[in-house]
């Protein structure tokens, strides 16, 4: 049946490699029939469709190597291949580059670049950027997904210590592994919020008392409930420090610093209090524990770390920089032109205000940010236009960056809710598929996790485990495989 199925095959034009540039190539991509020629295909010989020009030589084998199916009384090649994306592919031979048009997914669209050979130098530079954010999101889900599993998994070749180091940051770091684990955050949460009105409350004279010298001190009930915050907080910052996998990278993190700051100056201010004394003069040992009860309000960012909102904030004014900067530089600008003019207009008023350049510094920055405490202003009428005209343009100068900021802001927010899901949807997908494997287990093995590395050694790109890419079964185009299945017209078709 080979030899009558090869000898059924068209013979190539004997005439070389001008039969190449007059042919005509009929490809069928997902249903959508289309026309190329040799001399366009031939401008790239090393895509795949370059090379169906020469195909027909050598027969079903090399045929069915690069499409899904061959009629040869049409001579149409059949391919399951997404339509759209070949529309965009194709523009390479006309164009020389290949731009993905909106609403095609990044990683998708790069499966199809790699199946028709086209490399992806050819990929406009806007589109490169689009594909570079979107492996960088999956890449994002592969970690989440390997953290989950790392959680789920229990090695028991592990040591009692390190099960129990693994069980404590567990249930320190990740509320929302066990009730137990969001009581305790819960809880972390509210005694930072009491730990802070305390600050608060400690201040107000109604509620001091007075010391054996006669000076006002915060009541002792509420001193006692600082300290078992405290005592919290440290117990709290100790055991997530001895059961962090890396001690290091822990120290350094910066919520971590946070923390130091918000225990360390009780602590300071306590051994001030009572050995400092023998050392130094009491007055200073007061205004050195005084300077040190200020950094408490360190305590009050130790909220971000319970939420989420918080550092939605803190990253989005990270990535807004270039905004910010632009409106210091124009709150700059206005503070120097308008506070000079400002000077040099009061100063024919006999009872002015603006005594000095420098000093008419505060008077602009409160007028272009719309304060206005009223404690210096202008009384000529030159003064009072310059006035109008520096808080019209204070108004605009801040409210030209704002939108970039939230922008970025809802952005991440919205991003990191998906990212959330979709690490959700790959663990449930890839328990449907251990299960109709009939592996029979609930979470992923060793090496799947092995597997979810975002990029393998000696590759060039990314590479996802099997079990991955079956799981992106609304993203992932399979390939051709090398056992070069072959498959009739109407399988294609299905």
């Amino acid at each position: 049946m080979d030899g009558a199925g090869e000898r059924s095959l068209p013979e190539p034009d004997s005439q070389g490699s001008r039969a190449g540039d007059d042919i005509e190539i009929v490809v069928n991509v997902g249903g959508v029939r289309q026309v190329l020629y040799g001399d366009l295909l031939s401008r790239y010989p090393e895509t795949r469709l370059a090379e169906l020009i020469n195909c027909l030589a050598g027969g079903y084998d090399t045929i069915f190597s690069l499409c899904d199916d061959y009629d040869p009384g049409k001579r149409e090649f059949y391919f399951d291949r997404d339509p759209d994306a070949f529309k965009c592919v194709i523009e390479v031979y006309y164009f020389g580059e290949v731009h993905m048009k909106k609403g095609i997914c990044p990683i998708c669209f790069k499966n199809e670049m790699d199946f028709w050979k086209v490399d992806l130098k050819f990929l406009d530079d806007c589109c490169k950027s689009h594909l570079s954010e979107k492996r960088e999101e999956l890449e994002e889900i592969a970690r989440r997904v390997q953290l989950i599993l790392d959680d789920l998994g229990v090695d028991t070749a592990e040591g009692r210590w390190r099960r129990c180091q693994k069980c404590v940051w567990k249930f320190l770091e990740k509320p929302e592994s066990s009730c137990p684990a969001r009581v305790v955050a819960v809880l972390s949460f509210l005694l930072i919020l009491i730990s802070s009105v305390v600050m608060c409350v400690g201040t107000i004279p109604e509620l001091q008392v007075l010391d054996a010298e006669g000076n006002r001190v915060e009541h002792p009930t509420l001193e006692n409930v600082e300290t078992a915050c405290i005592g919290w907080f440290t117990l709290e910052y100790l055991l997530r420090l001895l059961s962090s996998p890396n001690k290091l990278h822990f120290a350094l993190s910066f919520m971590n610093i946070v923390d130091v700051l918000a225990i360390l100056p009780f602590y300071v201010s306590l051994t001030l209090t009572h050995l400092g004394a023998r050392m130094m003069e009491l007055t200073n040992v007061q205004q050195a524990v005084q300077a040190l009860r200020i950094m408490r309000i360190a305590r009050i960012f130790k909220l971000a770390r319970h939420s989420s909102g918080l550092q939605t904030l803190t990253y989005a004014l990270k990535r807004s920089f270039k905004e910010l900067g632009l409106l210091l530089m124009y709150l700059a600008v206005g503070i120097f032109v308008f506070s000079a003019l400002g000077y040099t207009m009061e100063q024919s008023h006999p009872e002015t205000l603006f005594k000095s350049i420098p000093q008419s510094f505060w008077w602009a920055i409160i007028t272009m940010t719309t304060v206005g405490y009223g404690d210096i202003y202008p009384k000529t009428t030159l003064g009072k236009l310059n006035a109008a005209i520096s808080f019209l343009c204070g108004v605009i100068a801040i409210a030209l960056p704002i939108h970039p900021i939230i922008n970025n802001f809802v952005r991440y927010y919205n991003k990191q809710r998906v990212l959330e899901t979709a690490a959700k949807h790959e663990l449930e997908l890839m328990e449907l598929n251990s299960s109709s494997a009939g592996e029979g287990k609930a979470g992923g093995s060793r090496s799947d996790l092995d597997n979810l590395s975002p990029e393998a050694p000696g590759q060039e790109g990314p590479c996802w485990s099997s079990r991955l890419k079956i799981s992106h079964s609304d993203t992932f185009i399979p390939l051709l495989t090398e056992e070069k299945h072959h498959r009739t017209r109407l399988q294609s078709c299905k």
